[in-house]
């Protein structure tokens, strides 16, 4: 079987403004080079797949339903660029949250690898052949822990810096 590789993009300080619990399409802000940079790696034969913590959901600040609208409305702005994510996954869990159904501890919330695992099965990807980009520590830490390269963003790289270099061969180095 051919597995695919991918490139597991966090969402919020990575392809949009982190704003603290951004829900609402009004409040969207795609960060400079974010759609282009999407649109090499796709272009380069990466899929690009969202892992995202929304705890916002575990909070009771919005729904797993407004999470799913949100992604489909950054989608859409994505298209207008001409290129789009291939798949979201988010984490709605927290050890702490006040809406019951959603505290615990999961394998799913970053730096848990849960997501890039199920992510990896469900879409057949080779998580070997895998990069996660993200401007935390915890979504580096779940890159490693799935298996795949890292890149954390930082002042001196953003994503479209990321993909240039995974594209053109400076980021070889396993965990970069």
């Amino acid at each position: 079987m051919n597995m695919k590789k991918a490139i597991f993009l966090d969402r919020d300080g990575t392809i949009i403004a982190d704003k603290g619990f951004v829900h609402k399409g009004e409040d969207l802000e795609l960060l400079p080079g974010a759609a282009q940079a999407i649109k090499m790696a796709k272009e380069a034969g990466f899929l690009v797949v969202v892992i995202t913590n929304q705890s916002g959901v575990a909070r009771g600040y919005f729904s797993e339903e407004d999470v799913k609208a949100f992604n489909r409305h950054l989608n859409r702005i994505l298209t207008r660029e001409g290129t789009g994510v291939d798949a979201f996954y988010y984490c709605p869990h927290h050890p702490e949250a006040t809406v019951k159904a959603y505290r615990r501890v999961c394998s799913c919330r970053k730096p848990q690898p849960g997501l890039l695992l199920q992510a990896a099965k469900e879409l057949g990807i080779d998580l070997s052949r895998s990069w996660m980009i993200g401007d935390s520590p915890r979504d580096v830490e779940a890159g490693k822990r799935a298996g795949c390269r890292t890149i954390l963003l930082n002042e001196e790289i953003d994503l479209l810096k990321a993909i240039n270099q995974i594209i053109h061969g400076f980021a070889n180095e396993p965990g970069s």
